[in-house]
């Protein structure tokens, strides 16, 4: 009773056959594939090793599946000997499974050239008629699509069988692939899609217009067979106009061997013009393949030996800067574009210049990239290193704005100063400046602003309060607009013309400054010019004011491009007395350092936080040994935590209430 599978093995059974069923169908008649390749493959070889613990399952199932249905859309045929799929292998382990198995040793390695499998059977010398793999058993009709293809003859020359059908791959060139998404409407997502979906068309004259190419590897029906080796089989292809893969392959005799092939092809993988997920391994001698036979869904005599999903080897042809829209500079590596996982890749992340240093990667090297689902591809370690390479060197300058670039004491992000007047940063900038407890100008949403900025109308927030001046019959004009909006936006623009001293510096963006050190900062100078103006030392002295934050306010000060925005602000607004008259200075909270933390029942975190200020608290954002109260909520978490280990006062709702009274 062993091998009758229970009802949990039976349903996961029958949703991989249909989850299988599903992507094929996606994939060979479609095109256009649902799930990346180490998906597929695991849900394969789960079904598989279902199959090899309860045989019952294997009829119909994985194991005798081969690729799907032919599609309603072409004639289709019989193959006359079955298109078989090959067995995968993922890990040295399962070759070597598979190669102690052989009575010959002898190996042929070819690559596996990740396209669509194609069937074109000659008679006397002449292409008869072209058939895609379909479900095995039959194929689709894609003959006249296949004589577009340049690499396919229509003719054999040389000395060739009566009847021969000669299977082989359809693939595109990388650099055809990049040319074709460059122009096309809607982007293919990989080669492979590219050549499926090109080879597949109902109008030859499309396929026609594609950069198609072809290899030739193996054979289906043959009158008669004059030899005796796969290597001579490409011989005798060669001799007929088909080209191969015979400049990659290799013999091998152990599997020491074979490993070393693939790492060898591995770390070429680059430099190879069309995309490859893995080798094929065959036994050479074709009576020993005869003899070995097949299962019922792939010959016994060769497998794939598949190159892991999540990662390939390619060359690093650059390393350039994104300055994203907090200043911060990452940087990026250009790639020799490469199929990592069914997408191709040709940019990936280096994080930061730590990184870069941590892995010595240079410009030229062989890197090994990493894809992992939905996350960014990143470089993992080098591969080999290039002749001659130099150490990146990463810039001082923003090389959006010509901005200095800084790096605060224990951070490793390094960041462009020049917040008020960096293009990367401006939409950010704006989104930030126009917001509440800030300038508050209703109307100006992400959508407006970036349209404004991507029209050349704002380029630094002064240009704000001149756009309706230099932009208003325009606006007018404009989808979404007319006199009323345009009028509101106008009085929104002109109301916030006055503003606080404090929502003034929290608007401009000065790093690590917030509300309520904005707060601080007006309370203590009293006005613009003397905070400006203020060294690093006399704003370390003032309460709440650490040292990366003093070092920020002088860096964002005096920094010429920052300067000159704010020159430039400073002639449309007017910045009035400070509006701390909610803070007061003898109140019973006087000089205390508050927290907040978890999810209050009665306010709002701002509310609460305008009452701490009113009964004269400064509220901050972090626990430290300063700290004097932390006001916890329901759900508090690390800051209470760390409050109990310093012995700090913890409040609850009803401590802020007694105080009031």
């Amino acid at each position: 009773m062993k091998n009758i599978p229970d009802l949990f093995i039976l349903s996961e059974h029958a949703d991989l056959l249909k989850k299988l069923n599903e992507w094929d169908v996606a994939y060979h008649q479609n095109d256009d594939p649902i799930v990346d390749d180490a998906t597929y493959d695991a849900a394969k070889k789960r079904a598989l090793e279902i199959e090899s613990m309860y045989p019952s399952l294997a009829k119909n199932g994985a194991s005798e599946h081969v690729g799907a249905a032919v599609s309603n859309k072409f004639k289709s045929y019989p193959h006359v000997v079955p298109m078989l799929s090959i067995s995968d292998v993922f890990n040295e382990s399962e070759v070597a499974d598979w190669f102690e198995k052989l009575s010959s040793k002898n190996i042929f390695i070819e690559l596996k050239v990740d396209g669509v499998s194609y069937a074109a059977r000659y008679e006397h010398g002449v292409l008869v008629r072209a058939l895609t793999r379909g479900s095995g058993t039959h194929g689709e009709d894609i003959t006249q699509n296949l004589k577009t293809i340049s690499d396919i003859p229509h003719k054999l020359t040389g000395t060739f069988p009566d009847v021969i059908e000669v299977r082989g791959e359809v693939y595109m060139r990388r650099a055809d692939f990049l040319s074709l998404n460059a122009d096309a409407e809607k982007p293919f997502a990989n080669p492979r899609n590219a050549a499926a979906g090109s080879l597949r068309q109902l109008n030859p004259a499309i396929t026609a217009t594609r950069k198609l190419s072809a290899f030739a590897y193996t054979y289906g029906d043959i009158s008669n067979r004059d030899f005796s080796t796969q290597s001579e089989y490409f011989d005798r292809l060669e001799s007929w106009g088909f080209k191969t893969t015979r400049q990659w392959a290799h013999h091998a005799n152990t599997m020491d061997e074979i490993q070393r092939v693939y790492n060898h092809i591995m770390s070429i993988r680059p430099d190879i013009p069309f995309d490859i997920d893995g080798l094929v391994l065959k036994v050479d001698d074709i009576a020993t393949q005869e003899k070995m036979g097949r299962r019922a869904n792939s010959p016994r005599w060769e497998v794939a030996y598949k190159f892991p999903a999540a990662r390939a080897i390619t060359t690093l042809r650059d390393i350039t800067i994104q300055v994203g829209r907090t200043g911060v500079l990452t940087p990026v590596a250009e790639l020799e574009p490469i199929n990592i996982g069914g997408v191709v890749v040709s940019r990936a992340t280096l994080h930061n210049a730590d990184e870069i240093k941590r892995l010595g990667v240079c410009v030229g090297d062989k890197v090994v990239v990493q894809r992992a689902g939905d996350v960014i591809p990143q470089i993992v370690e080098v591969s080999e290193h290039a002749n001659n390479a130099t150490p990146f060197e990463f810039p001082t300058k923003c090389p959006v704005c010509g901005g200095n670039v800084i790096q605060e004491s224990g951070m490793v992000a390094r960041r462009c100063i020049n917040t008020m007047g960096c293009p990367a940063q401006l939409i950010g900038e704006l989104e930030h400046f126009v917001g509440r407890k800030r300038f508050d100008i209703d109307g100006l949403g992400t959508k407006q602003l970036e349209n404004f900025v991507g029209r050349g109308w704002i380029k630094t927030p002064a240009d704000i309060f001149t756009l309706i001046q230099n932009h208003g019959e325009e606006l007018r004009k404009m989808d979404g607009f007319g006199d009323k909006s345009v009028g509101n936006l106008n009085n929104a623009i002109e109301n916030a013309k006055n503003v606080d001293l404090h929502r003034f510096l929290f608007a401009i963006g000065i790093p690590e400054v917030g509300e309520v050190t904005a707060k601080i900062l007006a309370r203590a100078f009293g006005n613009l010019d003397a905070i400006r103006n203020a060294p690093a030392w006399k704003l370390k002295n003032i309460d709440g004011i650490g040292d990366v934050m003093a070092d920020e306010i002088v860096s964002f000060f005096t920094d010429a491009h920052n300067a000159t925005a704010l020159n430039k602000l400073l002639e449309h607004v007017n910045i009035i007395n400070p509006d701390i008259s909610n803070v007061a200075t003898d109140g019973p909270l006087a000089g205390k350092r508050v927290v907040l933390t978890g999810t209050l029942s009665k306010y709002t975190r701002d509310a609460a936080k305008e009452i701490l200020e009113r009964l004269g608290a400064t509220v901050t954002g972090s626990v430290s040994a300063k700290t004097d109260i932390v006001l916890a909520g329901a759900d508090a978490g690390s800051k209470l935590t760390k409050a109990k280990e310093l012995g700090i006062t913890v409040w609850n709702e009803s401590n802020l209430d007694d105080i009031q009274k």
